[in-house]
């Protein structure tokens, strides 16, 4: 079985490449996926379909063309890691926490432990909180091939 593992939130950091690195380098059967992470570009998704006449309708009309492929991975996939990083706030990978546990889908949650009280409802509903893509790959590890 090829486990399919989607990467939300944070994009400002390697920690996508980390575990993509580590999983491969512990021989792990996975299928990455993740949200757009440029983020002009995801900022812009919307625009093809008209430039919106406020900020408002340019991030809502783009917000609902990147959600097409966030639902249809976040749906597809069988384990959701959700990243959230010190420096901003990802409402982003809040919200895919909450669409991954009203699926009834596995996620893990990433973070600092500077970030455990914002989080606990996040955390509450996750199978795992972890603080390094290391761990991560760890659990990968063991989810994937009991060892």
């Amino acid at each position: 079985m090829t486990y399919q593992v989607y990467l939300s939130g944070e994009i400002h950091s390697d920690w996508r490449e980390q575990i993509i690195q580590g999983s491969a380098q512990a021989g792990l059967v996975v299928e990455f996926s993740s949200p757009v992470t440029d983020h002009d570009l995801s900022d812009a998704a919307g625009d093809v379909l008209g430039v919106g006449q406020s900020h408002f309708w340019r991030d809502h009309q783009s917000s609902k063309v990147n959600a097409i492929r966030t639902k249809t991975l976040i749906e597809k996939c069988d384990i959701a890691i959700v990243r959230f990083g010190d420096k901003y706030k990802q409402w982003n990978a809040a919200f895919d926490a909450g669409y991954c546990a009203a699926l009834g889908k596995p996620y893990i949650t990433l973070h600092s432990e500077e970030l455990i009280h914002p989080l606990k409802e996040v955390d509450a509903a996750a199978m795992a909180w972890a603080t390094t893509p290391q761990q991560i790959v760890e659990v990968l590890r063991y989810v994937i091939s009991a060892k």
